[in-house]
């Protein structure tokens, strides 16, 4: 990448000028980051393939749940890249050798006519995080979740699988002033600990807005590989709606052993490449917003054990996990066709950048939703030969976009000793982690 002339913008400009464009663009913040980054990709090209960590171009990859022998993985082209701070100051900004010299142009030129907005206020009246949800606040446990968990149990018991997640759906109005890219900082804000993104794909007509707790696979720039189990969930407010310390936090079998599941899957795939130096850590309690889970991390130096293609063949094993999918994977992905009667796409796949600064790293797409849009093509997208554009003013409904509906995702990890009702609340809660931050009106 070579750097180009930087100039005083923000985040909303950069995202608003792509949009308008009609071109696909990923913004995110690391884990444990004050930084935000942003790419857009203005070829015409949707890139989809088996996706090499150590040979891919600088991009923001993603992966449907269902994706056999990963070739379904699309990657956004680091076209132009920027990276901001806290304050919406321009810390980079570069643009790829191999772009379109003359969309880069015309990007640039749409940038900066701009009026600079006014950077979105990071302080929101809405609770972020909320408090645990009380009864009266929980949708009754749907028949069809319910059968599917019965149905499930049943083949646990009689040796099918020993874990199955099962997901579900939860459509939402946003509110009328709802905007992305400020319900992006809230969630930055919120969850600082988590992996937080936002995806503009035209093509499809939708956004993806999420912030996941668990990592797949990362590999940084010393070349330490890193995944994570993360597995069982409970509210992180007590019964007196005070938030509860770790230590607090009592698990029960069946979240022990959902947990332990994960972990085994995963020194399991080490097992299969025959990689024994390795460090575990945990499990231990983390919080990820209002709820609590149980993690165990695990790392290797890549270069002590000669293995510098580890992150690639530890993806192909891991996706998708027993966090996400179920033990053993086969028969436990052919129940979930079975039973969800619908298709996860992105959600529960896999999301991050890939060599940006010669590292990479990829999360579960888990507490996240999708934001459905469909408006005409604009002249900026008409004139650059998009296929599809959808405006930024259509996340915007107070300057003349229709209402705009959103689709949360959630699961619950099925063993035998699941319970319905308990497994619908993990769902409720889950869903709660976005819903605190964008506000929306539940649909049911």
């Amino acid at each position: 990448m070579q750097a180009v002339e930087t100039t005083l913008l923000t985040i909303e400009n950069a995202w608003t000028t792509a949009r308008r464009g009609g071109h696909p663009l990923a913004l995110w913040r690391l884990p444990k980051s004050t930084e935000k980054q942003l790419l857009i990709d203005l070829s015409d090209d949707e890139r989809r393939g088996k996706l090499d960590l150590s040979e891919s171009v600088p991009g923001f990859a993603l992966s449907p749940f269902i994706n056999p022998d990963g070739q379904q993985t699309r990657l956004l082209r680091a076209d132009i890249y920027f990276r901001f701070n806290a304050q919406y100051q321009v810390l980079v900004e570069e643009t790829s050798p191999s772009a379109d010299a003359r969309r880069v142009l015309e990007f640039e030129e749409r940038l900066h006519e701009q009026t600079v907005p006014t950077p979105p206020e990071l302080k929101s009246e809405l609770p972020v995080p909320a408090n645990d949800l009380v009864e009266s606040d929980l949708v009754p446990v749907d028949a069809r979740f319910a059968e599917s968990v019965r149905q499930a149990t049943e083949a646990i018991q009689s040796g099918q699988f020993q874990k199955v997640v099962l997901s579900r759906k939860k459509q939402v109005n946003l509110p009328p002033n709802f905007s992305v890219v400020s319900a992006f900082d809230r969630l930055c804000e919120a969850y600082p600990n988590a992996f937080v993104s936002a995806v503009s794909l035209p093509e499809e007509g939708t956004i993806w807005l999420g912030a996941s707790p668990e990592t797949l696979v990362s590999v940084d720039v010393n070349d330490m590989f890193r995944t994570v189990a993360l597995a069982g969930t409970q509210s992180a407010f007590g019964a007196d709606g005070q938030l509860l310390a770790p230590v607090e936090v009592r698990w029960s079998h069946k979240e022990i052993e959902e947990q332990a599941l994960v972990s085994r899957y995963i020194i399991g795939c080490f097992k299969k490449i025959r990689l024994r130096e390795y460090i575990e850590n945990g499990p231990k309690t983390v919080r990820a917003g209002n709820l609590m889970h149980l993690r165990t991390d695990y790392a290797v130096d890549t270069k002590a054990v000669n293995f510098p293609q580890l992150g690639t063949v530890m993806l192909d094993l891991l996706h998708p996990t027993s966090a996400v999918c179920g033990m053993p994977k086969a028969p436990a992905l052919h129940f979930i066709q079975q039973h969800e009667n619908y298709d996860r796409e992105w959600y529960s796949g896999f999301l991050g950048p890939v060599n940006i600064d010669g590292e990479s790293h990829l999360f579960v797409n888990l507490r996240t939703m999708k934001i459905e849009v469909e408006v005409a093509p604009t002249a900026d997208a008409q004139s650059s030969g998009r296929r599809i554009s959808l405006p930024s003013q259509a996340l915007r409904p107070e300057v003349g976009a229709t209402a705009t509906v959103a689709t949360l995702y959630a699961g619950a990890g099925i063993t035998e000793d699941s319970v319905p009702e308990r497994e619908w609340r993990e769902t409720e809660l889950k869903c709660q982690t976005l819903l605190n931050v964008i506000g929306g009106e539940s649909n049911h």
